[in-house]
């Protein structure tokens, strides 16, 4: 899973500041980074921290060891695109019609783009973020820690595994699927695909189809690598939306049932 933290008060690359009063949690984490808090937010029961690259690894360890914290697990960290964020694809809610779903189709009707017209990151300043998930038993809480990279075309952070080892595997599937790199860590390498994968392919801008084909070859009894033959299109998931009419059918139906 990458990336679940898009609607936590975030608004472009900034998290909206917190408009009640701090939670203990978000008094405490401002008393004790002070400068080094780049954001702060509390969102649907949920903190998030935001810090600079260069204050990652000193505000992760009072974040590990200060017994105001005491974040001892990392359960999770992960690589995110904000490649086109707050752009779509589908038709909204005042522009839908009742003809079905337009997903995965190319056309001109509002809402819907080409694939060579597809977003492409001019919304964001930065792109790439790594987003960690810590969990504190002693305090039985949780929080997300945020950070971006300052170079979307050499995204580098500082490795955590120093303060987690368990953040190894973490941060090579970040490096595999998004190219993030992380700095200190001791064997960063590619962990889900193939040896000679050409690029990340959790990326915004790498094509749905890929960049080649696999095949084995009986002929020449090796595996073979060859440029893709279908042509590329805009593919998203389907949502199922409110619909009057679907629920009347529905109410019709289960009245009928009831009186047979």
């Amino acid at each position: 899973m990458q990336g679940a933290e898009d609607a936590n008060g975030r608004e472009g690359t900034e998290m909206a500041p917190t408009t009640a009063a701090d939670s203990p949690l978000a008094a405490a984490l401002r008393d004790r980074l002070g400068d080094r808090v780049v954001a702060l937010a509390e969102a649907r029961g949920e903190t998030t921290l935001e810090v600079a690259p260069q204050h990652l690894r000193e505000a992760a360890a009072l974040l590990r060891d200060d017994p105001a914290f005491r974040f001892s697990e990392l359960m999770d960290l992960c690589g995110v695109d904000y490649q086109g964020y707050g752009e779509a694809e589908w038709e909204t809610s005042q522009q839908a019609t009742a003809t079905g779903f337009s997903r995965g189709v190319e056309g001109e009707g509002p809402g819907r783009f080409r694939w060579s017209e597809r977003p492409q990151g001019a919304s964001v300043p930065r792109r790439f973020a790594v987003v960690v998930h810590l969990l504190s038993i002693s305090h039985n809480r949780r929080l997300r820690l945020r950070c971006f990279c300052p170079d979307d075309g050499l995204p580098l952070v500082p490795s955590l595994t120093a303060l987690w080892p368990g953040a190894n595997w973490f941060e090579r599937e970040a490096f595999d699927l998004f190219g993030i790199i992380f700095d200190g860590h001791p064997d960063l390498r590619r962990i889900l695909t193939d040896y000679g994968f050409v690029g990340h392919p959790f990326r915004k801008d790498f094509p749905l189809i890929g960049n080649v084909e696999v095949r084995y070859d009986p002929d020449r009894q090796r595996v073979v690598y060859e440029p893709v033959s279908i042509e590329p299109r805009v593919g998203v998931a389907r949502v199922i939306r409110h619909d009057a009419g679907l629920a009347q059918a529905r109410a019709e139906a289960a009245d009928r049932w009831q009186q047979n």
